[in-house]
């Protein structure tokens, strides 16, 4: 690809993924996005930040496609495409094993007639920055036959098969032709280059172990009654899969997103880097996962958060690396021209030297919600939780960036604010129902008096409304959360007000924008399109408020913005008709999750008024 016009939209591309990182494969068969051997890891494939050139390995029919179908394997991120060409049916299974090296295996099988088949293979390390020393040699891992090795520094792919492609310039290409009933392989792997070759996957017995592996873990989830075979069923069980493909297997950790720059308005400069650990999104993160019967993956999470938050509670960041690494530092790469000419390219997030008000009390409210559903405290997690609770005695009066992150002044925000309160709370109720230990009293009196300062100086009373930050008159959609922490009822005169201004204010082609862009409160250049997990917030307030009318209408929209394999970026453009932002993100689908038992009735308020 050369052009902009020719990239891939950004609902093109499935993943795949060994819950270590994932591959990001478009509708034609190129694999445009890998960073290997982890999420955050710099990318061997990078044409979805650039062209070609930058890295892809692609792989499709020499002939003209005449239909194309895809789908998952049940429960899995196992990856099957049928491709019907004139001449014949070829079927495409993709996937990354769980057990093996960072590996991606393509296994292609002709069931009809015969095809021909195309593969390019562009390999730059580094973001698209390095060219590798690539040879061919004798397999020493023991197999058989040629490999092709590609070396640049300590990193090394090795790509096994039994049609490898020829050089030709920079690039390797090659044709094959598999017949009725043949099978072939091509397997890439990752390595340390000053290690051995690892060992040839055995591809069937990974493909059958891949898919029970993630079958399992789908099948952990407790039957709900009615969201087992309601309207949302599916919906439910991909996003709980994709939640669960963005957590690292080995640290815990979470990552936001799969991607890094793919812009919020395309041609803008709204591009951030998702690949990390933010405390928020985890947390969220967790309570969805809590709702349906993940109890292992909050205990994981938990001793992760042990680990990154450990020493001076003073220090704690809003985000860290996937093993709690603390050095995110934010750079732009300057020879990628981004997606759809979207710059700057960033990586790294200079977010994580902000003070985000809110971030210890999603912690909180989601460390209450673990306890309420069994999973037992020690002595270390209590004494965290005791630690964030005196971070937040010593800086509830500190202004902060809130939970967009705005590069502009720091303001009072009405959503931090409230979840400075729900930390008091979670932390009162962890003493008063649960048997801590802690100065209950001096909490108890700290939370009563920020609600009043919020009731007074958070609400816009010639509104009716709760505002996005002290002395402003605009809304803000993370004013939803209120009811969802348990504030303030969702149907209280002060949140149907606050509703009522949110979609008068925010509402743009039926979705919900994440604020006014054109403010200024930012600190950026106005623009970005509708932000889905808010939308997804909205058809929750309205599901819990009695609206349900409402809430199915909306939820019905925002579920047919999903790609083919039920995939959800950031945000959806209505103009342009289709996904923006990083992909697939966490707080999309975990977004969804809630929406959807809120209307089912499985998932109410993250904890009641006091």
């Amino acid at each position: 690809m050369t052009a902009f016009e020719d990239q891939a939209a950004i609902e093109d591309y499935g993943l795949i993924g060994d819950c270590r990182s994932v591959a990001l494969i478009s509708k034609q068969g190129s694999i445009d996005w890998l960073c290997l051997p982890r999420f955050d890891s710099p990318a061997v494939f990078c044409g979805l930040l650039g062209t070609d050139d930058h890295g892809h390995w692609s792989l499709a029919p020499a002939d003209e496609v005449l239909e194309s179908r895809r789908r998952y394997l049940p429960d899995t991120f196992v990856l099957q495409t049928t491709l019907r060409t004139a001449t014949g049916v070829v079927e495409v299974v993709e996937l990354m094993p769980v057990d093996h090296h960072p590996a991606i295996i393509r296994r292609i099988t002709c069931l009809e007639g015969e095809v021909r088949m195309h593969q390019e293979l562009v390999i730059r390390f580094s973001y698209g920055r390095v060219l590798p020393w690539i040879q061919r040699q004798q397999d020493r891992g023991d197999g058989d036959g040629s490999v092709l090795v590609a070396t640049a520094g300590p990193s090394a792919l090795v790509l096994r098969g039994d049609h490898l492609p020829r050089s030709s310039g920079h690039r390797h290409v090659g044709d094959f032709t598999v017949h009725e009933g043949e099978t072939t392989d091509l397997v890439l792997q990752s390595y340390r280059s000053y290690h051995d070759l690892p060992g040839p996957v055995a591809v069937e017995q990974a493909i059958e172990q891949t898919s029970i592996w993630w079958q399992y873990w789908a099948g952990r989830r407790p039957h709900h009654g009615q969201d087992d075979s309601g309207p949302y069923a599916e919906a439910i069980s991909r996003s709980l899969l994709v939640l669960r493909a963005l957590t690292d297997r080995e640290t815990g950790g979470i990552v936001a997103a799969a991607t890094t720059s793919l812009p919020e308005q395309f041609g803008g400069g709204r591009n951030w880097d998702y690949r990390y650990c933010w405390l928020r999104d985890a947390a969220l993160t967790l309570e969805a996962l809590l709702e349906y019967g993940y109890r292992e993956e909050t205990e994981h999470w938990r001793l992760w958060l042990l680990r990154a938050v450990a020493g001076d509670p003073q220090d704690i960041q809003i985000m860290y690396g996937l093993a709690g690494e603390r050095e995110l530092d934010e750079r732009s790469l300057d020879h990628l021209p981004g997606y759809a000419g979207s710059r700057p390219v960033r990586i790294g997030n200079g977010a994580v030297g902000q003070f985000q008000a809110d971030v210890i009390g999603e912690v909180m409210v989601a460390l209450d919600a673990a306890r309420g559903h069994g999973v037992d405290e020690d002595h270390f997690s209590w004494s965290l939780q005791r630690a964030m609770i005196s971070r937040i005695e010593d800086t509830w009066q500190q202004k902060d960036c809130g939970i967009w992150e705005i590069r502009g002044d720091p303001q009072y925000f009405t959503h931090s604010r409230v979840m400075v309160w729900a930390a008091l709370d979670r932390g009162i109720r962890a003493v008063r129902d649960h048997g801590q230990d802690g100065p209950v009293e001096r909490w108890e009196s700290l939370r009563d008096r920020i609600r009043d300062e919020i009731e007074t100086q958070g609400f816009d009373q010639s509104r009716g409304s709760y505002v996005q930050h002290y002395g402003s008159d605009q809304v803000d959609a993370a004013l939803l959360q209120l009811p969802q922490v348990g504030f303030c009822d969702p149907d209280s005169e002060r949140m149907l007000g606050t509703v009522a201004a949110i979609e008068k204010d925010l509402v743009v082609d039926g979705l919900l924008l994440r604020y006014r862009t054109e403010s200024a409160v930012d600190g950026l250049t106005p623009g970005e399109s509708p932000f889905l997990a808010c939308s997804f917030w909205l058809v929750e307030q309205y599901a819990r408020s009695g609206r349900t009318d409402d809430a199915r209408r909306l939820m019905d929209r925002l579920l047919s913005f999903r790609n083919d394999l039920g995939l959800l970026s950031e945000e959806y453009d209505t103009t342009a008709g289709r996904q923006a932002g990083n992909t697939p993100q966490a707080l999309s689908h975990l977004a969804l999750v809630r929406a959807a038992g809120a209307i089912d009735g499985v998932i109410g308020r993250r904890g009641g008024t006091r």
